[in-house]
């Protein structure tokens, strides 16, 4: 299991420290929450914000943009040690385009589902991505409560990725902690924001959440 450590519930003046206290860690990845305050009301991480963190770590980024118009975005963030970008569906531009251009980048594209939103909607894509991002709360606020529901629809994505031989890892992003990432075995990686940067021992809860 791999784990993206979220730093959006950490306060601006210690996100520094806090990435790079996590560098010297084992996790995977840091995961940068992008919002541009249009897909939700929030407005955080410019380009700069992280072009500014990533200075702080080694460690790739896992890039979900919660933003309305992507492409805009691509080609900055793709100057960085950028692993994965994910995209939401509803957005005003043309996502196969969104993908294309991170395929041209040699990053991974994803595709992000919120709660409510079906598995059916990703079959136009399951083609030409790379990732699917299961949302486990509803995009845009940290220190949300698990949603229970996404445990199902991550054990059906599993299956339809087994059955059909496809190459896409599953991310699952949103309440997750050291009581529920046991329910969580069928995903790849785990996005996970305050209950490790929160923690007395950021490697120990790493550690631990693998377990």
């Amino acid at each position: 299991m791999k784990i993206s450590v979220s730093y959006l519930n950490v306060k601006k003046r210690y996100v520094e420290d806090v990435i790079a206290f996590l560098d010297t860690t084992d996790v995977d990845f840091i995961h940068v929450d992008v919002m541009d305050g249009k897909y939700v009301k929030n407005k955080v991480n410019s380009f700069s914000d992280v072009d500014e963190i990533s200075y702080y770590t080694q460690k790739r980024l896992d890039v979900h943009f919660m933003v309305m118009k992507p492409l805009k975005y691509i080609d900055d963030f793709a100057s960085l040690n950028v692993f994965c970008m994910t995209f939401h569906l509803k957005i005003k531009n043309d996502l196969d385009k969104v993908i294309e251009r991170c395929h041209e980048y040699g990053i991974k594209a994803g595709i992000a589902l919120e709660p409510d939103e079906d598995l059916t909607l990703l079959e136009p894509y399951l083609d030409k991505i790379d990732l699917v991002l299961i949302m486990s709360v509803k995009s845009g606020l940290p220190g949300q409560e698990f949603i229970k529901e996404t445990v199902p629809k991550i054990k059906a994505l599993r299956d339809k990725i087994k059955k059909e031989n496809r190459n896409i890892l599953i991310n699952v992003d949103g309440g997750i902690n050291l009581e529920n990432k046991d329910f969580l075995g069928d995903a790849d990686i785990l996005s996970v924001g305050s209950c490790i940067t929160n923690s007395d021992d950021f490697q120990k809860t790493i550690s631990d959440l693998r377990g």
